[in-house]
């Protein structure tokens, strides 16, 4: 069995404010008691049909040409054959001819509408007194820029809706967004530590027969890195964690020589100027890129450089190893690399790679000159592309 649609004399959502025009209809209804006979009868059937018009307007959308032009009609018809003052009757039109968003429908219909508020005051006109003129035009005025007053008042209505949705789409897009980056952090913080504990424990093996005393340190160490792990982590989730290039340098260091390889930097490290966004991105990019070394690369040694020039940061991470070429699948464009192209994307920077006599990767973002307070250019990174 269907279920009948509940009936409302007004759109709900409109609340009290349609009722609230019905008062106008007091002054008609009025005029219309001094009336007698038919033409009383007449006239209130009219003002009742008006009632319609004013009722299914507010629901009407194929028909709503028709209602209207009606609603016109019984506006005109009121003024001319009864009370020069029913032409108050035209704010109920003006409303409605706000909702018409195509540019010529609302013109055709607004010159509709003055050709019906002008012409019954020309028709009355010999028999309006100067009081009664000096009232009606005013009214009549208002009546007629009423329409643009209403329709812009919807389309800022209109804009705001749109607003509220596009910000939470983005709202929603962010939470998806940081999502991606607790991920991607995750990965690259557990990744980065997990495969430092792994090396740590296979020397451990090694060593807990021929030195049990290095051996103990080296456990030692495990425990303390599983512990950082686990402070990261936290970190991480809690959105509290931001490392500098210098901070994830040294971290570096301790991995590749627990690995043996030999390190050598180059460059300054301590980026002043650059952003604390930046700096984290950098710094990821930098473990995910040393972890890749340690695991796959079968290098002996790794260059990390960082060049700064005017326009751009170039941090470039490079080893003696296998490059590509045996271990393509594993080298390629992972989940480590893609996250560290994702993460470089929001600062406008790149990532390419090359594999000669080993793996380089090359990692460079721009640095935007600002002005500063002191009208002094200062250098920061490109941040403002961070949604």
């Amino acid at each position: 069995m269907l279920k009948r649609s509940e009936f409302h004399l007004f759109p709900k959502e409109l609340g009290f404010f349609p009722y609230v025009w019905l008062i106008y209809l007091s002054m008609p209804i009025y005029y219309m008691s001094q009336e007698r006979g038919l033409r009383m009868v007449t006239g209130y059937l009219m003002i009742a049909l008006f009632l319609l018009t004013y009722r299914q307007l507010f629901f009407a959308k194929k028909s709503f040409n028709y209602w209207l032009g009606l609603q016109m009609l019984l506006s005109f018809l009121l003024c001319v054959l009864y009370n020069p003052y029913n032409l108050f009757l035209g704010f109920y039109t003006a409303s409605f001819i706000a909702y018409y968003k195509d540019q010529r429908r609302f013109t055709i219909s607004l010159a509709i509408f003055y050709v019906m508020l002008i012409l019954p005051f020309i028709i009355n006109f010999p028999r309006m007194g100067r009081q009664d003129m000096f009232i009606t035009l005013p009214f009549m005025a208002v009546m007629m820029m009423s329409p643009f007053g209403m329709r812009s008042m919807f389309k800022r209505q209109k804009l705001e809706q749109d607003l509220n949705k596009a910000n939470e789409r983005i709202e929603e897009l962010v939470k998806r967004e940081e999502r991606l980056r607790i991920s991607r952090d995750l990965h690259d913080t557990l990744g980065h530590t997990l495969s430092l504990i792994t090396l740590k424990s296979q020397l451990v093996t090694r060593l807990i027969e021929r030195d049990p005393r290095k051996a103990l340190l080296e456990a030692r160490e495990i425990e303390q890195t599983s512990r950082a792990a686990l402070r990261q982590v936290r970190e991480l989730v809690t959105n509290m964690r931001t490392l500098t290039v210098a901070e994830e340098l040294k971290a570096s260091e301790r991995m590749l020589r627990s690995a043996g390889i030999a390190y050598q930097a180059k460059g300054d490290f301590r980026l002043e100027g650059i952003s604390e966004v930046a700096q984290n991105i950098l710094s990821m990019c930098l473990k995910e890129s040393v972890t890749n070394i340690v695991k796959h690369s079968r290098a002996d040694e790794c260059t990390i450089a960082v060049e700064k020039t005017s326009g751009e940061l170039r941090l470039t991470i490079s080893d003696n190893g296998i490059g590509c070429s045996e271990d393509n699948e594993t080298r390629g464009d992972g989940n480590g690399l893609k996250g560290m192209r994702e993460r470089l994307s929001l600062i406008d920077g790149t990532l390419e790679l090359a594999s000669s006599g080993g793996m380089t990767a090359t990692i460079c973002i721009p640095i935007v000159k600002r002005k500063t307070s002191d009208n002094e250019l200062a250098c920061d990174n490109g941040s403002h592309s961070i949604p």
